[in-house]
């Protein structure tokens, strides 16, 4: 499970020195509740608990940090929009990627499911030439095959080796990710807080619909993880939002693959698993490939916004 975050660097970033610590903070924190946040979603569905149940528990119980944080910052504001459809756009492909990696987190270990989903700025990039019509260059590019070379290092596509189902999962829940931040991108001029809201009630909407079909009651340990479950949601919702108000995203944002050192930490000691050596290489080659991916779209955003005198 990828961050997503609705935000660019701006082109004169007015951020003190200091504050950079903060950010990368907040990044490491929310990466840390994202990863513990995985960890559950694995453990409560290999109890039994539906997919769609668990999106449910996910989203109704983000709103007990999300309802302060919306409270201390925009207040009933957050309910105005002037894009309805746009926010029906984005929760729609973003609860497809969510439905796909937690599904996928069902069928593949937990560290290579987390891996996968580092895919997701590539797939960002490919969509943003072909939907937004923005220009990628050939070093952007360049970076997208590298990183889907790494890809290809971790699922090991050869017989004996490759779990098409939960691969399958995880690649529909990296391209829901990138598909949620591009239509972000078309409704930027909305609040942060708005989009959020509007996503989260619309999970707690399809968790809620989807589980009326196939309701597993939990036990009271289970139940007890499926709303830390929700909140740790919140919470890393909330810091994720935090890191990139006080510092530059490109400053914070190489500090998502930390997310991968969490998730290996929870696989080993719940689970026994350790991490593959072609799933740490293929990360490492995908996250190589992301953090290039974002130096190269900060800098062509610098330079498109000092051409425009701004």
């Amino acid at each position: 499970m990828t961050a997503e975050v609705p935000t660019l660097e701006p082109a004169a970033p007015a951020f003190p020195p200091q504050r950079a610590g903060l950010g990368i903070a907040y990044r490491a924190g929310a990466m840390v509740c994202i990863a513990s946040l995985a960890a559950i979603v694995k453990w409560t569905g290999l109890r039994g608990i539906p997919v769609f149940e668990i999106i449910f528990f996910r989203n109704a119980f983000a709103f007990l940090p999300l309802g302060l944080y919306i409270w201390r910052t925009t207040g009933l504001s957050v309910l105005r929009t002037q894009r309805p459809m746009g926010h029906l756009t984005r929760s729609a492909i973003g609860l497809v990627g969510m439905v796909g990696a937690f599904s996928a987190m069902q069928h593949l270990p937990l560290t290579e499911a987390t891996a996968l989903q580092f895919a997701s700025p590539l797939f960002m990039t490919a969509l943003s030439a072909l939907i937004l019509g923005e220009r990628v260059g050939r070093h952007r590019w360049g970076a997208v095959v590298v990183g889907f070379l790494g890809v290809l290092i971790m699922v090991r596509p050869v017989p004996g080796h490759f779990n098409p189902v939960g691969v399958s999962f995880a690649l529909i829940g990296a391209v829901g990710a990138a598909g949620a931040m591009v239509a972000i991108r078309q409704i930027a001029s909305e609040k942060g807080a708005t989009i959020v809201f509007y996503f989260t009630l619309a999970g707690t909407c399809l968790g809620l619909a989807g589980s009326a079909f196939h309701w597993v009651t939990p036990d009271l340990p289970t139940l007890g993880l499926l709303i830390l479950g929700g909140v740790l949601g919140g919470v890393g919702q909330m810091l994720l939002t935090e890191a990139v108000r006080v510092a530059p995203v490109g400053v914070v944002a190489p500090f998502d693959y930390t997310q991968l050192i969490w998730a290996s930490g929870f696989a080993f000691l719940i689970w026994g698993e350790l991490p593959r050596l072609a799933t740490l290489a293929g990360a490492l080659v995908v996250a190589a490939s992301g953090v290039y991916i974002l130096h190269r779209e900060i800098r062509a955003h610098r330079r498109a916004a000092e051409l425009a005198g701004l």
